[in-house]
């Protein structure tokens, strides 16, 4: 898969500690699309890593996403858009440094939204 990632001008550059959060714009060609269902941050036996942290929780779900993609013969590298549900919205925005640990400048289309509730005890959200 090829994609291309666009940063225009003209929008705003959401950052936060230097990092940019997102790509605006990420056009994709090549290959077929792959869907990968919601990833929370939970190991292969299904146990939650890093309940109450939502640091540790955020390297997991990444990590989820890179065997994901790996299983669908891709990689982090062309990931397109992902959307993410947190409780805390605040302490998402205080680890943007992991997401470029797991991303890279390979930065995907972002939406970041706060939910109510966790999906169950332990998480601070889902991606």
């Amino acid at each position: 898969m090829t994609t291309k990632r666009l940063q225009p001008d003209r929008l705003f550059q959401r950052a936060l500690k230097g990092h940019t959060l997102y790509s605006h714009v990420v056009i994709a060609s090549g290959k077929s699309l792959v869907f990968i269902a919601g990833q929370l941050s939970r190991d292969r036996e299904g146990h939650v890593v890093g309940a109450g942290d939502m640091g540790a929780q955020i390297r997991q779900v990444g990590e989820n996403l890179r065997i994901a993609l790996e299983a669908a013969g891709v990689g982090l590298k062309d990931l397109v858009k992902t959307t993410t549900y947190v409780t805390d919205i605040d302490e998402f925005f205080k680890h943007p440094e992991i997401r470029h640990e797991i991303f890279g400048q390979s930065l995907p289309n972002s939406t970041t939204s706060r939910s109510a509730a966790p999906v169950a005890p332990g998480f601070h959200g889902r991606d």
